[in-house]
């Protein structure tokens, strides 16, 4: 079956989702790197494809790779926060130049849409976590904020950009924004959390949103093999 390490993901996310929820240590431990291991499978299985056409693998598994070095640095006992975040970042980057690959940008009424919305949105929330960072004391880590949060906003402009120029079928491009965007929300809730106020449900809402988005984003570019 084409996608059956994409149904392993699934399940082994499900069950990663209630033992963050139930706050089950050794499970979470166990599971959240599973999930994308299972994913980075199903995107190995068709290298072939992607060797042959335009080199997106080896771009795509470095996405993969970085958020999954994120995950278990995140995940350590003690203070990971920051080499997470870096890890992360060069996630977000690996999936800007698997973009760039086989997008085309055409300046035009909805990419202009496009990119305004994400600017003015992405501009919000950085105040918000910003003033935080700033009734706290934190004021160093602004800069970092700030950098991880315009790359998010441009992995987010190069997702949305498929559903505006012809570089992806529709079905894909729907994939690849949804994934884009699921991936940028997970990030938002993990920094508001952290930085703004403890959120509701935050452990389902953060890593469901993130495997969700994972998935999405290489379904994106890998479903019509």
């Amino acid at each position: 079956m084409k996608y059956r390490f994409l149904y392993i993901a699934l399940y082994i996310a499900i069950v990663n989702w209630i033992a963050a929820t139930k706050k089950w240590k050794w499970l979470v431990y166990l599971t959240k790197p599973a999930v994308i291991l299972a994913i980075m499978a199903y995107v190995w299985r068709l290298r072939p494809y992607l060797i042959a056409s335009d080199g997106r693998f080896n771009w795509l598994i470095g996405a993969l790779l970085f958020s999954l070095v994120g995950d278990i640095l995140l995940m350590l006992p003690g203070n990971f926060f920051t080499p997470g975040l870096v890890a992360f970042l060069l996630g977000h980057v690996a999936y800007i130049i698997s973009f760039a690959a086989v997008s085309t940008f055409t300046l035009n009424a909805p990419l202009i849409i496009v990119v305004s919305m994400v600017s003015v949105t992405a501009n919000q929330i950085y105040r918000q976590i910003t003033r935080a960072l700033e009734h706290r004391g934190n004021q160093k880590l602004k800069i970092p904020v700030l950098i991880y949060t315009s790359t998010i906003s441009v992995m987010l402009i190069m997702a949305l950009n498929t559903l505006t120029s012809n570089s992806f079928e529709t079905y894909r491009a729907l994939f690849a924004s949804g994934g884009a965007l699921l991936f940028s929300l997970s990030d938002t809730w993990l920094a508001w959390d952290r930085f703004v106020e403890p959120l509701p449900w935050r452990n389902f809402r953060v890593m469901a949103t993130y495997h969700v988005g994972q998935a999405f984003l290489c379904l994106g570019f890998l479903m019509t093999f």
